[in-house]
């Protein structure tokens, strides 16, 4: 069902009844005031408890949040931030499908830089303002290149992470791409 802001025209679905959809999160803030459609999907994952914690066993959250929300990994996507040595950019964030690996030389390629290197989770926190498992590609703290892989055009929508862990934004891969002002190309 939709909801309507009420200060703008723009609607959006979420796949549960109740009031929680605002935009309180960035991402949902610039999609409606871009007037772009989108469902929010919220979805639980179990989190490893303190003895696996303490073993060093993590989570692959896009994994998870497909096999939670039912839908194929290929339509999940995850976000990336890498770090690029000799580009004129010093920072990319890539959006891959959460079944499949970033390839650096592609990322670096992509971005006409020398190399390209997965960041550091503290830099990620500063760099965007979402904690890992919750990056979105829309909304980040500061303005950061993005690449979404090509394999996205595949799809009618795509799943991404609306800024927050246990909630995901389905949206048209053109409209991601619009939305945090990428581009598509081969980095898987």
């Amino acid at each position: 069902f939709f909801f309507s802001s009420r200060r703008r025209h723009t609607r959006f679905k979420c796949d549960w009844s109740s009031d929680v959809c605002s935009s309180d999160l960035p991402a949902i803030a610039v999609l409606e005031r871009l007037g772009i459609d989108f469902t929010l999907h919220r979805y639980d994952i179990e989190e490893p408890d303190g003895r696996a914690q303490h073993r060093g066993e993590r989570i692959a959250y896009g994994v998870a949040a497909a096999a939670a929300l039912g839908i194929d990994p290929s339509r999940m996507y995850k976000s990336l931030l890498f770090e690029l040595d000799g580009g004129s950019e010093k920072l990319v964030l890539a959006v891959v499908p959460s079944n499949a690996i970033a390839a650096p030389k592609a990322v670096a390629s992509a971005c006409d830089a020398k190399r390209a290197t997965l960041a550091e989770a503290g830099a990620v926190g500063r760099a965007t303002g979402y904690v890992i498992g919750g990056v979105s590609p829309v909304g980040s703290r500061r303005p950061i290149p993005t690449l979404i892989d090509a394999s996205a055009r595949s799809h009618a929508t795509i799943f991404v992470s609306a800024g927050q862990r246990g909630l995901s934004l389905e949206i048209a891969p053109t409209d991601l791409e619009r939305a945090s002002a990428g581009h598509f190309a081969a980095i898987t």
